[in-house]
């Protein structure tokens, strides 16, 4: 039957779904509004208000994840859902660019909040653990699909509307969301024995920091930030004021990208049975490497040619992939399962904060210095997170037993799960991606 015959998880799974999508579309729409009232400084103020959105993410997620145990979770997610429904409804009658960068802290501040209460939902509704990590990596694929599909929609939608349109849309799916979450039977959660806030804040972010394989993690999240922040802050400016490209343009170089990740993630399970998840994500860190570097060069040539410019975006899609595919995977091989939400929460929060760095950079500095020094900076970033992943994630040389041997408590380090480190199944948990995507 599988984990979408469990009438709760399905309804919440649409519901985050639904949501993810309605997101996706403010996305391109947020780049739109900027290039309308601010023209060739979009980029400083989309790279603001993402900004803001990483500041929300950073903080806001920890807080929530550690009070998750402590709210009725139900109406706490309905609540969220309200509240984003009516900022973005708002966005449409911005006027003022300040406007922007108020709705967007509490519409992030919202967002912020209800994914780690979403994931620690899961474990409430779905009790068999080997349904609990399908139902992660579920919830995981879903953001890899947004980046895709909500581009392709907005492409569609732009040649027969305007871009303000396209805010109702994301207003409706909240709403929907929101309707789907009430109706779903979700328990109160049970209290967690830690009892200080601090500690209970901080537990995912000292796994990270005592587990080798996670470490590398955290080098691999600056290389996919630097890369996407290209992709995310400057597609808007690059393809209408360098490529000439239309509102609709905009919405399909995005796809491209979006596409690249999709195509990659479908195609690495069996490779992950058979490759180890080190390899793999080392190898999207090369990837992006080179589609930064081809970025670099197509700036500084002056080769704006959509020929050109779609491949480079494809390749950084596909680069993101294939770092955050494997995510899901090594956050099951490190902790035990009722420390994933805690460690799911401090890689959203973790990688967030590697776009606060990257993202300004990608806007003030794109609009002031230009793309060239922008990107080439981006691109130091991004070889410097690959170095770190290299020399913090040592080659494990015993990796093969971890298939075969039980759980094991490791003193100082988090918990070597069996079942994380099986096979490919659900390695589409292309973890941050989306967060990439939505806004």
């Amino acid at each position: 039957m599988g984990i979408f015959a469990i009438r709760d998880y399905r309804r919440l799974f649409s519901a985050q779904v639904i949501a993810l999508f309605g997101t996706g579309l403010a996305t391109v729409a947020l780049g739109l509004l900027a290039y309308e009232l601010a023209g060739s400084q979009a980029g400083t103020v989309l790279g603001t208000a993402l900004t803001i959105k990483m500041v929300m993410y950073v903080v806001i997620a920890p807080l929530a994840a550690a009070y998750a145990d402590r709210l009725p979770r139900r109406m706490f997610l309905t609540l969220l859902d309200v509240i984003r429904a009516g900022v973005v409804l708002a966005l449409p009658f911005v006027t003022e660019i300040w406007q922007i960068y108020v709705l967007i802290a509490v519409l992030q501040a919202a967002s912020a909040a209800f994914t780690p209460t979403f994931q620690a939902v899961i474990p409430d509704i779905v009790a068999k653990e080997s349904d609990y990590t399908r139902a992660l990596s579920a919830s995981q694929v879903a953001y890899t699909m947004e980046s895709l599909l909500s581009p392709v929609l907005a492409a569609v939608a732009l040649t027969f509307m305007t871009f303000n349109f396209l805010f109702i849309g994301t207003s409706v799916g909240f709403v929907i969301s929101a309707i789907l979450v009430l109706s779903t039977r979700i328990p109160n959660a049970r209290p967690s024995g830690e009892i200080k806030v601090w500690d209970r804040v901080t537990s995912g972010t000292k796994t990270f920091v005592a587990t080798p394989r996670l470490r590398g993690v955290l080098g691999l999240n600056l290389v996919v930030a630097a890369a996407s922040s290209i992709v995310v802050v400057n597609t808007v400016n690059y393809v209408r004021d360098e490529l000439g490209g239309t509102q609709a343009d905009v919405a399909w170089m995005l796809a491209t990208a979006g596409g690249g990740t999709l195509i990659v993630a479908v195609m690495l399970p069996p490779v992950l049975d058979r490759v180890a998840d080190r390899t793999v994500m080392l190898t999207g860190a090369i990837t992006l490497l080179i589609g930064l570097l081809s970025a670099v060069t197509m700036a500084l040539a002056r080769l704006t040619e959509w020929a050109v410019t779609a491949p480079i975006w494809a390749i950084i899609g596909a680069g993101m992939a294939l770092i955050v595919t494997p995510i899901g995977r090594v956050l099951r091989a490190s902790v035990t399962t009722p420390a994933l939400p805690a460690a799911f929460a401090a890689q959203f929060s973790l990688s967030h904060m590697a776009w606060l760095v990257t993202y300004p950079i990608a806007g003030w500095v794109a609009t002031n210095f230009g793309f060239p020094v922008a990107w080439s900076i981006l691109a130091a970033l991004a070889i410097l997170g690959t170095l770190s992943a290299v020399i913090l994630w040592p080659r494990e040389k015993n990796a093969e037993t971890l298939e075969t041997e039980p759980a094991m408590n490791i003193p100082g380090e988090a918990v070597l799960t069996r079942d994380g480190a099986l096979s490919g199944e659900g390695a589409l948990a292309a973890s941050q991606c989306a967060c990439v995507k939505a806004v």
